[in-house]
């Protein structure tokens, strides 16, 4: 299903009812403890595991973080024995080779794990099926809580939560005279120039830059935070060109002051090892690296004795964080046979338990029972009950992303002024919405 074939607008899809409920669900899930309450009720059968049809390829694509490895080994260990093939790709460029691996019939995957974004991204291309006889088949053990549905459809099913928030080095921050962890960008920027004027780091902020996706995803959460809206309201048409898109990157620009010279290479992997290599005291990076950078391998103790994760900077004090929420889930692609969807349906659903939860607690904000959140999970728990909003489950929002990893990074560089960049961003995105039907 797109929303051309289903004769839905951008709108339409939005305004759903159900997409809507599922757009709130993550920050129903992770605030205040809420994780352990509502997940309390599911049961996993021990003992013998139901792996759908025997003899069948399972092919999954995945981004590369220890959370999904964990997903992954546990579909491997329960159900690799009765298949013909159990292969997976962990990668960076997921997101970037998802659409064109799944358009084949057959597809080169038989599963995708995805996020909010790139469901979307799928869905627009009807690459992935509506899930709810496998559910009802193979899905007595998964919450109703975590389907994400959508016109009726289950779509992709959720396992755990997301998003970027501050990390602090209070060690550092106390060196440089301040005696708590700054709660707004103001605080940030002002905490960053002191650790550079007490000649303790002249680099002291990481951010994830890289040109291009990254580069989009930093000025969402500033805009956010700025109180802007991605599109006219009921429509396509972007609306970033206006006064919380030229804050927001403002914004940017003053953080980034403070940043690596090469920040616009950077990615999660590049950040968390700077992080890890004691050179930064003040990172905005994804709470999925949390458990990575506290558990002390390839780092120090200096490093993660002192290291506190907290909600994303607002802009006022106790403000909407800036951040979006995300939740990461498995789909199963439209392209391959039914046989190969139900083994890997199976497969991927026996994963989400609590045994492969106790053993990966630290690695992910896990939205199934026997989740007991820690230290990692506090930067994304604060920063939902903190307010930030979920990343927008829109068939267009993709496109506009796109533009503007493409085109902010002139401004970044002191090239262009921030309307001309943003400017550029909405003419970048109009066309690529024309092409794809989002608008006239």
């Amino acid at each position: 299903m797109n929303h051309r074939e289903s004769g839905k607008s951008g709108a339409g899809f939005e305004d759903a009812p159900t997409n809507r409920e599922r757009e709130m669900f993550l920050r129903k899930f992770v605030v205040a403890g809420a994780l352990a309450s509502l997940m309390g009720s599911a049961a996993f059968a021990a003992g013998h595991v139901d792996c759908g049809p025997e003899g069948q390829s399972i092919r999954i694509l995945a981004s590369d973080f220890p959370a999904i490895h964990a997903v992954a080994d546990a579909a491997e260990e329960n159900c690799a024995a009765q298949a013909a093939e159990f292969t997976r790709n962990h990668t960076t460029e997921a997101r970037q080779i998802m659409n064109a691996a799944l358009t084949p019939n057959p597809a080169e995957y038989t599963s995708v794990i995805v996020a909010n974004s790139t469901l979307t991204q799928l869905m627009n291309d009807g690459l992935v099926r509506p899930l709810n006889d496998l559910v009802e088949k193979y899905g007595a053990n998964l919450p109703k809580n975590l389907m994400i549905t959508i016109d009726g459809n289950i779509m992709a099913v959720a396992f755990m939560a997301n998003s970027q928030h501050l990390f602090s080095r209070t060690d550092i921050l106390s060196q440089a005279g301040i005696d708590s962890v700054p709660g707004t960008y103001d605080e940030v920027i002002a905490a960053a120039k002191a650790i550079r004027d007490a000649g303790i780091m002249q680099n002291p902020l990481v951010m994830n830059m890289k040109t291009g996706w990254n580069v989009g995803e930093s000025f969402n959460l500033v805009f956010l935070a700025h109180g802007g809206e991605f599109f006219k309201p009921g429509t396509a048409e972007p609306m970033i060109n206006s006064d919380a898109g030229v804050a927001a990157l403002n914004t940017l620009k003053s953080l980034v002051e403070y940043a690596h010279p090469d920040y616009l290479t950077q990615a999660s992997n590049e950040t968390q090892a700077l992080w890890e290599a004691g050179e930064a005291a003040l990172g905005i990076m994804w709470g999925s690296r949390g458990a990575a950078v506290l558990d002390g391998e390839g780092s120090t103790e200096e490093v993660t004795s002192n290291t506190v994760l907290s909600a994303a900077p607002s802009v006022e004090p106790g403000g909407i964080p800036g951040a979006t929420l995300w939740w990461d889930g498995f789909t199963i692609s439209t392209n391959v046979s039914d046989a190969e969807a139900e083994a890997t349906f199976a497969a991927l659903a026996s994963a989400l338990n609590p045994e492969m939860v106790a053993a990966n607690n630290d690695d992910a904000v896990w939205l199934l029972d026997g989740f007991v959140p820690g230290a990692a999970a506090a930067g994304v728990s604060a920063t939902a009950q903190g307010g930030a909003a979920p990343y927008p489950m829109l068939p267009q929002i993709g496109l506009l992303h796109n533009a503007l990893g493409a085109e902010l990074a002139d401004f970044l560089k002191g090239d262009e002024s921030a309307e001309k960049a943003l400017a550029d961003a909405e003419a970048a995105y109009i066309t690529a919405a024309k092409e794809a039907g989002f608008l006239q």
